[in-house]
């Protein structure tokens, strides 16, 4: 061996080996075993080293992003859009009237949505909502590579996810919205109920024609609740959801056959998950959606009618204005659907459709007012408020700018009788009382400024019996009989039967309150005369039956009758205004072909006509008005229509004629009950006339005994002023009501072979002199 010394490992002294004779061999080892290194494009692949080191750092991060997401994304509150309803106003039998309100919206509860239309909404958007849960990636993966490559957008969210879309969040399509929705459905899966999100679900889709919600979309593809769907329609309104603008046949008829395969592939769903028997599924046939539903909008008499019980419920406290706003109540009013088209009928025949607007200047100031209410509920039946809300925005029933005219006279016969009025020579107010009918005569006993009013055409009457003068609508014997009375207990008996006490004009009228200077709505003398027709008895009238919000039911106030005036007050008005319609003024209204009553009434230079009546079941006042269309100041109706002038005898009555008899087509005839006062079929003598035997002035063949003549049908007088008694009895062979024995006339109120005694006290308890029963008069005697 060389004694040289040996070469050392780079890097390294002698000195190491000393003491650690064992790292040159290490080293060796190391090198020999040391791999290659990889070269070319070996060298860009990672190692299974870098390949699980990156899996378990995404793995880490998807996990911690999970969680802080999960921890970070809260449920918020639900968004404006999807909270905001209509309310929703029904006629009696429930059908709908309008929908008021910026969303066309009404939230039902999952019973109120019929089994086949939540079997199809699910069939078509998510089978496997109940067992399934609140995401489905695999779904979600499948609808981003169809969308991607080109096979067009689709959705991959379950029904909680779509929920959450329409009801938390916005529309936009956004990977911060997809990311929220994500996360708040699984919350929300966690603390509603499967039942609850798919309700929600069903009330925010929207359904194409403006129709949020399965139960507005019901109503405006089928006119139906939802409650109504069955399978075939179901699945239409199911199959809209994927596209419910390209989706309805009716505005986009080439896309029919798209439609029906989404809607095959609905009902076959159906089939499969066993909601519908094979069997059922093919019978059906493509159920096309009407082509338009009832309108709902505002238009006609249907955003008169909202605003109108919008107030009634706000001055009645049922529901405040704010909370109304906000909407979701469902408003059950008490018109009648038939009666309310029926007056629309009457007014369109008998006024709108006579006028020229084209060629007379007057016909455009027309407007006409109704009100129609039951006599026994005081429920409001049907009402008239103008051609058009769109149009004419203000409603003409309810509005107090109009004298009533002498419509107003029975309040003032009535307030008589109610306080035992004399005149003033202290003979007893009764239809049968003779004044002085001298137009521009002076009124007597008024301690303001000279009083004489003129009637009609300036013509004088001489002495006349308040029934006729009633008839004849005299004026110069009613500013006399207020006076008798007192303008302040005529005043408090109109209110009494329903004028309200802030009525224009009402107070502080003097004698002129009787010629019907105060300005009532059409509803308010509609109520007073239902008092009248009800016999005294008086209820404020009422247009809501029911109110609910999501299905809970809100309180309404109780409603309270009185007995505004007495039965004998009230029914000896009502036998003096059966006159006006038998022989009187309002003719017209005979038309109605049954008992009837009232009163026509004209304003101050014609700028209004009424007619106030009512039969045994029904009280309407109609009023035509004239308006300037531009000024909206009040103008005369002096050759409406091509008629020198426009009273409450001819277009009202007519209207009301045609109504009622249409409103009470299938109710029976009924004959007027009444109860007179004591005296009212007692003859009197002329004001400072002494005799003692029956006075007579005028033609005693005219009715109501014209100038006191009391001769029955038989030709036998009644009553005899010398005895000085008010116990007159009716005329023989006139039965006032059916006492015992005789027949109570047919059905247009004649006597047929009346022989009853009847007593005039008028009291529930009948006394000598009484009247009562049914009554059923002539028409010379009405």
């Amino acid at each position: 061996m060389s004694d040289e010394p040996q070469p050392q490992p780079p890097g390294k002294q002698s000195g190491e080996q000393s003491g650690k004779g064992w790292a040159p061999r290490k080293s060796q080892a190391a090198a020999a075993t040391k791999r290659p290194e990889r070269t070319g494009w070996r060298r860009l692949l990672p190692t299974w080293r870098m390949v699980l080191g990156g899996f378990l750092i995404a793995a880490a991060v998807v996990i911690g992003g999970f969680f802080l997401g999960y921890h970070l994304v809260q449920i918020p509150a639900a968004n404006a859009l999807a909270t905001q309803q209509a309310n929703v106003y029904l006629y009696a039998d429930g059908s709908v009237i309008a929908r008021d309100g910026d969303v066309n919206r009404e939230n039902v509860t999952l019973s109120q949505i019929s089994e086949d239309a939540r079997h199809a909404v699910l069939a078509a958007e998510d089978r496997d909502f109940y067992t399934e849960s609140a995401i489905d990636p695999q779904a979600m993966v499948r609808a981003a590579w169809n969308t991607a490559t080109g096979k067009g957008r689709q959705s991959g969210s379950t029904i909680t996810q779509q929920y959450v879309k329409n009801y938390y969040l916005r529309q936009e399509q956004t990977v911060t919205r997809k990311v929220k929705e994500f996360f708040i459905a699984i919350k929300l899966d966690r603390e509603q109920t499967k039942d609850q999100i798919l309700e929600g679900y069903l009330n925010t889709s929207f359904f194409g024609r403006g129709a949020y919600g399965i139960q507005s979309a019901a109503h405006a593809y089928y006119g139906i609740d939802a409650s109504e769907l069955d399978a075939a329609r179901a699945a239409y309104l199911a199959a809209l959801v994927n596209a419910p603008s390209q989706y309805d046949v009716i505005t986009h008829p080439e896309n029919r056959d798209t439609v029906e395969d989404r809607w095959n592939y609905v009902l076959d769903g159906m089939v499969d998950e066993g909601w519908l028997s094979a069997s059922e599924r093919a019978g059906l046939k493509f159920p096309m959606p009407q082509r338009t539903t009832v309108s709902t909008s505002l238009s006609g008499q249907r955003g008169y009618i909202v605003n109108i019980v919008k107030n009634q419920l706000v001055q009645n406290d049922i529901v405040d204005e704010d909370t109304l706003d906000t909407g979701g109540y469902r408003i059950t009013t008490t018109l009648h659907k038939d009666k309310q088209d029926a007056f629309v009928d009457a007014v369109n025949d008998k006024l709108m459709d006579r006028l020229d607007k084209e060629n007379r200047e007057v016909d455009t100031y027309v407007r006409a007012g109704g009100a129609s209410i039951d006599v026994k509920t005081g429920k409001v039946v049907a009402m008239y408020n103008g051609i058009d809300y769109v149009k004419q925005y203000t409603p003409n029933a309810t509005r107090r700018d109009f004298q009533v005219g002498s419509s107003f006279k029975p309040f003032v016969f009535t307030a008589a009788v109610e306080n035992g009025s004399r005149t003033r020579d202290g003979r007893p107010i009764t239809p049968n009382t003779i004044y002085d009918g001298t137009s521009e005569r002076p009124v007597q006993g008024w301690p303001g400024d000279r009083y004489a009013p003129e009637n009609e055409d300036h013509r004088d009457y001489g002495d006349i019996t308040v029934r006729e003068a009633t008839d004849k609508s005299v004026n110069a014997v009613y500013a006399q009989m207020a006076v008798d009375v007192g303008p302040d207990k005529v005043r408090q008996t109109a209110i009494d039967l329903g004028l309200s006490e802030n009525t224009p004009s009402l107070s502080d009228a003097g004698p002129s309150i009787a010629l019907g200077v105060a300005t009532a709505s059409v509803l308010d003398m509609a109520e007073a005369y239902a008092t009248l027709a009800n016999h005294g008895k008086h209820g404020d009238y009422t247009m809501i039956e029911k109110v609910t919000q999501n299905g809970q039911d809100v309180d309404l106030p109780d409603r309270r009758t009185r007995q505004a005036v007495s039965r004998q007050a009230a029914d000896t008005t009502t036998s003096v205004l059966r006159g006006v319609v038998e022989n009187g003024t309002a003719t017209a209204a005979q038309t109605a072909g049954r008992p009837a009553a009232g009163k026509t009434g004209t304003a101050e230079e014609d700028t209004a006509a009424w007619f106030a009546g009512y039969t045994p079941d029904l009280a309407t006042v109609v009023a035509v008005m004239g308006q300037d269309p531009v000024t909206a100041g009040h103008k005369s109706l002096y050759g409406a229509m091509g008629l020198p002038r426009v009273n409450g005898g001819g277009a009202p009555a007519e209207i009301w004629g045609q109504y009622t008899r249409e409103a009470l087509e299938d109710v029976p005839v009924t004959a007027f009950n009444l109860r007179l006062q004591p005296g009212a079929w007692k003859t009197q003598p002329p004001p400072g006339d002494s005799s003692t035997g029956p006075s007579s002035s005028g033609d005693p063949d005219d009715d109501g005994g014209s100038g006191g003549s009391s001769e029955a049908p038989g030709g036998t007088e009644t009553g005899d002023e010398s005895t000085g008694q008010d116990e007159a009895e009716p005329p023989q062979g006139q039965t006032e009501g059916g006492t015992t024995g005789g027949e109570t006339g047919d059905d247009s109120g004649t006597t047929t072979d009346g022989t009853g005694d009847g007593d005039a006290n008028g009291d529930d308890d009948p006394g000598p002199g009484g009247l009562t029963g049914a009554l059923i008069q002539n028409s010379r005697w009405d």
